[in-house]
């Protein structure tokens, strides 16, 4: 596997208050033809962060509009999105209402960062809601810490869900224990949770965000952020499963690694990765987890 970069698709435009920094998480949306939308977690002065977008064309990578304002922001002090929202997939429920599962920031008190999972409803591409205005997903005996980076699938009659998870804050190594499990609904509204889906191991990858998952002929592939414990920011991991709950690890095979210098010359990570025209594209984000914007990838044939 060997994926081509196409550059820095979109530097942030230090416009809003609230957008002052950062497109991390970016999720694109067909629009039409080549147009795609693209939201993303922007961030203000004290790092809190809130959903915009930019409008793509993402075969010439052009920018053909940019949001003036974010679509929504994060919460009041004692919401459980106080801090920030950071985005997943778009999915559509079985209401035929479209859905974004987000990580809900919350620091409370000087304490640790920690996280929920939550819900935006797409009503239209310039219109996104919290549904319900409460934690979709929280803390429970199985996931007793921290949630995070949620992406859904609907697959043989499943809706299919690969979710973080926080086991410990700081393992042997000083780097947290932060995993991705998986989750399968008939409704999308109840979920049975399976453990851990992607194999971790100190020292090679155990802190890993963001999965994105396409389904094919092949079976199921996912690409994520991942960590190593060794101080080495953020890289993308790759796995592969014939049925979306055993996963076997590639990490020597992702073909996309840091460049040389520029933006994303430290760090690369929170792929999203889909289909256009025969193709396959990763948008992802580089150094300070995205400061600088996101970049496109292709896949090589």
């Amino acid at each position: 596997m060997k994926w081509e970069k196409l550059g820095l698709l979109y530097e942030v435009n230090e416009g809003h208050p609230l957008l002052l920094s950062h497109a991390s998480n970016p999720l694109a949306v067909h629009i039409s033809g080549d147009e795609f939308r693209v939201y993303f977690s922007g961030r203000d002065i004290h790092n809190k962060s809130s959903v915009g977008w930019v409008d793509i064309d993402i075969i010439s990578k052009k920018v053909l509009e940019i949001g003036s304002e974010p679509l929504i922001s994060y919460g009041p002090g004692d919401s459980f999105y106080s801090h920030g929202i950071s985005i997943g997939n778009l999915y559509k429920g079985p209401n035929h209402r479209q859905y974004i599962l987000f990580m809900a920031w919350q620091i409370r008190g000087g304490n640790h960062w920690r996280g929920d999972i939550g819900r935006l409803e797409l009503k239209d591409k310039d219109a996104i809601y919290l549904s319900p205005n409460a934690p979709f997903m929280s803390t429970d005996q199985e996931d007793k810490i921290s949630l995070s980076y949620p992406h859904v699938e609907f697959h043989e009659g499943l809706y299919k869900m690969w979710y973080g998870s926080t086991i410990d804050w700081s393992s042997d190594n000083g780097e947290m224990i932060h995993v991705i499990k998986y989750a399968t609904s008939k409704d999308a509204e109840n979920w049975e949770k399976h453990g851990v889906a992607i194999p971790y191991e100190l020292g090679t990858a155990q802190a890993f965000s963001r999965p994105t998952v396409l389904i094919d002929t092949d079976g199921y592939h996912m690409w994520y952020s991942y960590r190593d414990g060794s101080g080495t920011k953020y890289r993308i991991g790759y796995s592969t499963s014939d049925d979306g709950v055993f996963w076997k690890n590639h990490l020597d095979n992702v073909g996309l690694n840091v460049s040389n210098y520029g933006w994303d010359s430290e760090m690369i990570c929170y792929p999203f990765v889909f289909n256009h025209k025969g193709e396959r594209y990763m948008l992802y984000n580089g150094n300070d987890f995205g400061r600088k914007g996101f970049g496109l990838a292709k896949l090589m044939r």
